[in-house]
């Protein structure tokens, strides 16, 4: 079904989870050709607000009732429970009932495809990359994993034909693309819920590599545990401090709450790199967006100018509140590896500062496999505290709770509950918070930042 599927000749088109990130980003692409678009998610956001406005119609309810019947292509997420109304009533209609990634695979067969991969970092890169393209009027389409702060949206059209696309290794829905650029951040052990074991995961980055247009680029971080497995014919890597990766940084420098340095690749320097966005990881990032800007033989000025009006990504160390009485740093992180470079790279801003951090873990699964990564992390920080565990996709595993991160912690941890937020911060009296997490703290941002501009 999919090979007979051209999108050239869709002009309806239903989607189960329109709300979600990646599916949100699918669904303006059509709404930007003009194909009339309709869909469903559990509750209003922000997302659906806008899909609202720019001509969408989307329905809370999964009720099939008013769902319409006569259209060319039905797209789901695996987030959707396999018992939804819609997505059994569209099961049995026996249209085009296809997975966003098959889409995006779809979408991606006649385009020049930079896909950003690995379990860290690939949203803040693929922003990056397709602002720069953007920004120097190289162009460029984009799909990607957050909301530009930038451009206010995870998605934009180009007459250019060239696509930077997040690639998601969730449910394997990287190995539908066709890429002719690849960098890889980490393969750090996640989704074991899919992968069943780290070397599984491992295993499918590599048969991704193997995807590449033999003439492309393959980038990726000096140190992987499988470096040496990449067999890309233009392979280089990179590192932010490794002098022996092709690209690197020299004379790092914080200046005003910036970063200044200078890049090393093969063959070439581009000197005087602004930064105007926290963490060092971040740092490491725009090695991969600098090294493929390169590739493309973008203009060293018009990749500076870039680098230095990037704005990040919303929920990638976004700064909510920055004054002299309270900072609020908010950020996604969700894998331990990612709070580790979450509080380091607030350290390393603000050294002599008692940082606090309110975390919310990311389904029960994750938190069984790795709560002793996640302790680990959060020790770092100087006060913590932990909700409910999100659920998303997953029901309950008996003995999993946020306990069991509490419980492995000698540092100053509190265990809340839903609403206690709130209290926690008002009794605590944090001079820098940090929430993190890939759940619905993101409705917390707007009450914390209400309650710290009105102390």
């Amino acid at each position: 079904m999919i090979d007979q599927i051209n999108i050239s000749n869709i002009r309806k088109v239903y989607f189960i989870g329109i709300g979600g990130i990646g599916m949100s980003a699918i669904a303006r692409y059509f709404l930007s050709k003009g194909i009339k678009v309709w869909g469903y998610d559990k509750i209003s956001t922000f997302l659906t607000d806008a899909l609202i406005k720019e001509g969408a119609v989307i329905s809370f309810d999964d009720d099939p009732t008013a769902c319409p019947v006569e259209l060319d292509l039905v797209v789901y997420t695996p987030a959707i429970p396999t018992d939804s109304r819609i997505r059994e009533f569209y099961t049995q209609l026996n249209l085009p009932l296809l997975k966003r990634s098959d889409v995006l695979g779809i979408i991606s067969r006649n385009s020049y495809n930079i896909c950003i991969a690995g379990t860290h970092g690939k949203t803040t890169i693929s922003t990056m990359v397709a602002h720069i393209l953007r920004d120097a009027e190289y162009g460029c389409n984009a799909f990607l994993g957050g909301i530009s702060s930038n451009y206010g949206t995870n998605f934009w059209s180009s007459e250019k034909n060239c696509t930077v696309i997040e690639a998601d290794e969730y449910d394997r829905s990287f190995l539908k693309l066709h890429p002719n650029i690849i960098a890889i951040t980490a393969m750090d052990p996640d989704h074991l819920d899919i992968y069943g074991t780290a070397e599984a995961m491992e295993e499918a980055f590599l048969a991704f590599t193997s995807k590449l247009d033999p003439g492309g680029l393959l980038i990726t971080k000096k140190g992987l545990s499988r470096e040496t497995s990449f067999s890309a014919k233009h392979h280089l890597t990179y590192h932010l401090t490794h002098l022996d990766a092709d690209v690197h940084t020299i004379d790092l420098m914080i200046v005003d709450g910036s970063y200044l340095y200078h890049v090393n690749g093969p063959g070439w320097t581009l000197s005087n790199v602004r930064l105007n966005m926290g963490g060092m990881h971040n740092i490491e990032n725009s090695l991969v967006a600098i090294a493929i800007a390169k590739y493309l033989k973008i203009d060293d000025e018009r990749i500076l100018s870039a680098i230095a009006g990037f704005k990040g990504v919303k929920r990638r160390f976004e700064y909510i509140v920055k004054n002299e009485k309270s900072i609020y740093i908010d950020d996604y992180a969700h894998h331990p590896e990612e709070l580790r470079a979450l509080i380091a790279g607030v350290r390393g801003l603000y050294p002599t500062k008692k940082i606090t951090v309110l975390f919310q873990p990311h389904l029960y699964s994750r938190t069984r496999d790795f709560a002793e990564g996640f302790a680990a992390s959060l020790s770092l920080a100087d006060q913590v505290a932990i909700m409910p565990i999100y659920p998303a996709r997953e029901i309950p595993i008996e003995g999993v709770t946020s306990e069991m991160i509490a419980s492995k912690m000698s540092s100053n941890v509190s265990l809340l509950k839903d609403g206690d937020v709130l209290k926690f911060i008002n009794q605590s009296n944090p001079e820098l918070i940090v929430t993190a997490g890939a759940g619905d703290i993101d409705q917390c941002i707007l009450p914390i930042k209400e309650f710290l501009l009105n102390q």
